[in-house]
Parts: structure tokens; sequence; C-alpha cells
């Protein structure tokens, strides 16, 4: 079982607390980490919003979202009273002017030496202004740091702006941007899978790998984001962030070490050589969709149209084929695929490896190797093999998996989610996994491409009924590279 390590004491702010993403994800990891004794004594917690609360309520808000978002957690009731006593209120409108910041320097005072932390769980509009304020108030001190929630921007030039702002106070050793993919275990995985295994590294390359997969399928619609998505869509919400991680851990060199440029130096030099689309390709290597009313688990789910309230060119399902122009990868197509309210959950990476040159038990006996990494919702890795099938009557070659599901594997230990490890991560200091401005910066050069070459051709997306796997064009794409999307039942 991993040994859990206390953190420094720290003082965390969180701004936007009243929000979905504080109550449902980062007050529930900080109570698994406090609960696992991570987070020393001396640490206070402060939300902020502009919501008129009390403390008191303000903690009774983050014990109901537990409840109600992880009612599987059975807590002791008088463990998590003690957490809640470090959780504390203060209400700031953050556009107001620093004289009416006074609640918040109020609650960090007496800081006794605390590392001091503004997680920034707000629209990125206000990231700029609330450093300028923390900058104005002196609540910003050389050693704070900030954490960033994605989406930084909508195209280039919009996250350049806010980088150049918040970069005018929280220098770039102190900015931590968040992608709570890259702290799923499966993810950290696919590095010590690659880097420390010699049956592995010799074979990762266009030698041996036909293509890669990355799905990231949700059967959720938009749900109370609709707002928000309907001005970003799939590409920018999706693609632009999470996807190009997991590809670039997928196919980065290895660094020469695990310091955190190092690493992050690798997956630049990845996301530099990611093939610009122009409207040509554009037309025949990307696939654009919206979902229309459908069944999702055997309930009825409406078109997107209806929950954004009218209609509209926004995708809500990408399909790429994307190229890497490198030694390595030359040739090697990266196939990837998101989408909401499709069939079932799920995120993975599909490594699959070429056919044998020579097929001597025959036409059609067994298929290429697999290798399957499981994100969620059960994380964990597979290797795809042909074997012979037991039994008497003749050589018959069956593909089966080798099976290591980390829940089985480590004893059905509870270990830290995503947010759970990211959080203890910026209180460490720790950049390792978390984006650094020149990788967004080429991640959004990609990105805007291709949203320009979707805008000059004027398409819409096709539509694909909610529970499905996406339109019959994504299919298509890889089927005219004789291909097929892995999709098991």
């Amino acid at each position: 079982m991993a040994e859990f390590i206390p953190v420094p004491p720290f003082d965390l702010v969180v701004f936007g607390a009243t929000g979905d993403l504080s109550l449902r994800k980062l007050f529930p990891s900080l109570l698994h980490r406090y609960l696992d004794g991570q987070i020393p004594p001396q640490s206070r917690i402060i939300g902020v919003a502009r919501s008129e609360l009390e403390t008191d309520a303000f903690r009774q808000m983050v014990h109901e979202a537990h409840l109600k978002f992880a009612p599987k957690d059975h807590i002791d009731e008088a463990k998590c009273a003690d957490f809640l006593k470090h959780v504390e209120y203060a209400r700031v409108d953050a556009t107001a002017p620093p004289s009416e910041w006074g609640a918040l320097k109020s609650a960090l005072a007496n800081g006794n030496g605390n590392v001091r932390i503004f997680y920034l769980s707000t629209a990125p509009s206000l990231f700029v202004t609330i450093a300028q304020r923390l900058a104005e108030t002196e609540l910003a001190t050389s050693t704070s740091r900030i954490v960033l929630e994605k989406p930084i921007g909508r195209d280039l030039a919009s996250s350049r702006a806010i980088n150049d702002g918040v970069g005018a106070v929280f220098d770039e050793q102190r900015t931590f941007r968040i992608d709570h993919y890259l702290g799923k275990e499966t993810v950290q995985n696919l590095l010590v899978l690659r880097f420390a295994n010699m049956l592995v590294e010799p074979v990762w390359s266009r030698a041996t790998i036909d293509h890669v997969q990355i799905t990231v399928a949700e059967e959720l619609g938009v749900e109370g984001r609709a707002d928000y998505y309907d001005k970003s869509g799939a590409l920018r919400d999706m693609v632009q962030n999470h996807i190009l991680q997991l590809l670039c851990l997928v196919a980065l060199e290895s660094p020469n070490t695990m310091d955190a440029d190092a690493i992050r130096t690798e997956k630049l030099k990845v996301l530099s050589a990611l093939h610009p689309f122009d409207a040509k390709s554009a037309a025949t290597k990307t696939v654009r969709g919206q979902y229309k009313a459908g069944l999702v688990s055997g309930a009825k789910a409406p078109a997107y149209a209806e929950e954004v309230g009218h209609p509209t060119g926004t995708e809500t399902f990408v399909a790429i084929k994307a190229e890497v122009d490198n030694w390595r990868w030359a040739g090697v197509p990266f196939y990837l695929r998101t989408g909401k309210r499709m069939g079932v959950r799920r995120s993975e990476i599909v490594v699959q490896f070429k056919d044998t040159p020579v097929p001597i038990f025959g036409a059609g006996a067994g298929a290429p190797n697999k290798l399957v990494l499981r994100l969620q919702p059960d994380e964990g890795v597979r290797l795809w093999l042909n074997m012979k099938e037991p039994g008497p009557g003749g050589l018959r070659v069956k593909t089966a998996p080798l099976d290591l599901s980390f829940a089985e594997e480590f004893g059905g230990v509870r270990y830290p989610d995503a947010y759970e490890r990211l959080l203890m991560d910026v209180v460490r200091g720790n950049l390792s996994l978390f984006m650094r401005r020149d990788e967004v910066d080429a991640a959004w050069t990609w990105a805007d491409a291709l949203l320009a070459a979707w805008n000059e051709s004027g398409a819409e997306p096709f539509l694909y009924p909610a529970g499905s796997n996406g339109p019959t064009q994504s299919a298509l794409l890889l089927d005219r590279d004789g291909r097929a999307w892995w999709d098991p039942e």
C-alpha cells in the first residue's frame, strides 16, 4: 500500500467556491487527503464567492455536496466535522476594487508562514482580474502559487492575453495550469510502462505500431454548462487540452530525468510536430458531430439544440486523424475521438500493433496485438495477445487479454483520485503534471488552424443519435484506411 506523506502546512483559497467543480471535486478531494493524514492541522482552506454566506452555512454546503456527489463514501462523521473546522468562507466579488477585499485579507491574516495557494475555479475571463487584485491587495506574496482551471482562453490570442496578465503577478514557476486527466493513475503509469520496461520501449515506434486511438466518451450532455459549452464545443473543451496531453504522453521521447521541465519539454516537441490542418485536410481527416434525441442507458435524452434552447452549429463530437511529423511516428496515425451523449462512458488509449508479416496459422487467425489503457471508469491495462485455444482437434488461435486491473491487483485499496493527487503536487511545488505556457501556445496554434478550416468550409456538424458511438462518418474516417474504432461491448 502506498504511503501518504504529509505536505507542508498551507493556506488554500478557492475562488468560485460555491460552483459545481469546487463542491463536486475540490472539497471532497481535500477531505480525503485530510482523512489520510496528508494535510497538516495548521492548514486552512478558504472558500471565496459572491454569495452572502456565513462560514457555518458554507461548511454545511460543503458537507451536503459530499453526501450528494459521493454517496458511497463511508466517512466517519466526527472526522468529517474535524475537517470542516479548517474550512472558512470569505465573501468577495472578484471584480470589486481592492478596498472591498477586506474579508479575504482578514481570513489570510496570521498565516504563520504557510504555503499560500490561490485556486481559480472561475470563468477564464476572471483570471487576469483576480491576479491583478491579489497583487493590488498585497495578498500575492513572492512565494504564492496560482492554479488555473482549463480552458485557458478560447484561442491562441485570448490564451496569451490571460497568460500575460497572470504572468505579470505570478511567474512561470508559480503558475499551475491544471488538467485533471494528467493526475489519473493510468496516465502516470503510461510513463512507467514505457520507460521502466525494456520489453516495451524497443517496440514503441512506427516499426511495430500500426496506429493509436484515444477515446474520451461521455454519457452526459451539457447539463448546467450549456452557456459555456455552446461557445466552446468539443474541440476547445476536450481535444485542445485533455486529449492532446494524452497524445503527448504516448508519443514523447524519453526525458533525461523526471524533472518537471524535462517532461514538459518533450511534450512540447510532440505538440510542435503535429501536422497542421487546412481546409482540404480538415474535410478528409476530421469529423464534427452533434447529438440529436435518443436513448442513453435506456432513458430518453433530448437533442443538443433542445438543451441549449436554440439551433446551433456547435460540435458535441469530434473525430480527428492526427499525424506527428517526426522520425519515431511518421506514417502512424493518431485517431482522436471525443463526444457527449455517447453509448458508454469511457476514456482509453488503444495502441494497435502491426499484424505478423506472414500468417502461418492461416488468414484471419487471431488479431493484431493491442495495448489498451483504460483511464475510466475502471482504471487498468490490458495487453491483447494471440494464444492457442485449449483442447484437442487441431490448433486454433484465440485472442485473449493479459489483464492488470488496478482495483484487483492492489487489493481494492482506495487511492487518491486525480484532483487529490494534483492538489498535493501544488502544495509541494511539483510542476511535472501541469502544463507549461509554451505547451498551451503550441496546442492552441494547432487547434486554431483546425477551427479556421472548419469555419472556412461552413459545413454543419453531422447528427448522431444520443446513446450511439457518434456519426457514421466517424467510422468511415477509419474505414477508408482499412481500420476500425475499438468499441468493445
